[in-house]
């Protein structure tokens, strides 16, 4: 069901449309670089279809599908269900007419971003929120009770990031009480994974390089992820030609494992 108009705006004010374009963009501007990330990607995606050989794949977070081998699966699973909160023209474009693909358009945290609006936006701006504790974070919870063999792409760490730089505009709020809200976020949609056969790809820290050749680093997963026997490790060059508004290349340490 296509989303309201009043729901599209809050999307747009909240920054997603230009946050998906910008990712493109990026994406272009490193001519190349993302290569190897996302030839990753495809290929522990195909690893865990061979194994686990399931009917039907549900992709959360599927994005441009530049990470997803979306036309080798077509040939090894029945049924391809992508899910997002939005998808790109160029996206629905490319499934159109293909059965075996449907796609769904939903806040994968379960509704934090009508949250967000509804707390925050309509407060004067001379008044903030005194907590982040007013915000209720949901659980997303699937259409689909047999969603197959899920696969998290790249969504892990960037569930809380529009809604978190809308909160710090609108709020006084110390980076422990951000910390712990992020947290909350990754925590549910970790939850939901180990309750199905899964993939997760995520990367957990991303590494600065300033100009003037020091480094500093962030930690893009805040919660501990779970042992699997069957994981990789990569880096994954984000950003080496400074397309950063604040002049500084970034590299982002990957994961991806297999949870079963």
């Amino acid at each position: 069901m296509p989303y309201p108009e009043s729901y599209k705006r809050i999307l747009y004010k909240l920054g997603y449309y230009s946050y998906q374009e910008g990712l493109i963009y990026r994406h272009l501007k490193q001519k190349g670089g993302w290569d190897n990330h996302l030839a990753r990607c495809r290929r522990f995606i195909l690893q865990a279809v061979e194994l686990l050989k399931p009917d039907k794949i549900t992709v959360l977070g599927s994005g441009w599908l530049l990470d997803f081998p979306l036309s080798e699966l077509m040939e090894k699973t029945k049924e391809i269900v992508l899910v997002d909160i939005i998808h790109p023209p160029d996206v629905r474009k490319q499934v159109s007419g293909l059965k075996k693909v449907k796609i769904i358009e939903e806040d994968l945290t379960g509704g934090l971003i009508n949250e967000v609006w509804e707390k925050a936006d309509r407060l004067p701006f001379y008044k903030k929120l005194c907590s982040l504790h007013d915000i209720t974070i949901p659980c997303y919870n699937l259409q689909d009770k047999e969603p197959g063999m899920l696969v998290s792409l790249n969504i892990l760490s960037q569930l809380d990031v529009l809604p978190v730089r809308f909160l710090k505009r609108k709020m006084l709020v110390t980076e422990k009480e951000v910390t712990n809200f992020r947290s909350s976020i990754q925590k549910h949609h970790l939850e939901l994974l180990l309750k199905h056969k899964s993939v997760l790809i995520t990367d957990v820290k991303e590494i600065f390089i300033h100009r003037d050749g020091s480094r500093s680093e962030e930690q893009t997963v805040t919660i501990p992820l779970p042992r699997s026997d069957i994981s990789e490790e990569w880096t994954w060059d984000f950003d080496l030609t400074y397309t950063d508004y604040y002049g500084k290349q970034s590299v982002l340490e990957v994961v991806a494992m297999l949870l079963k």
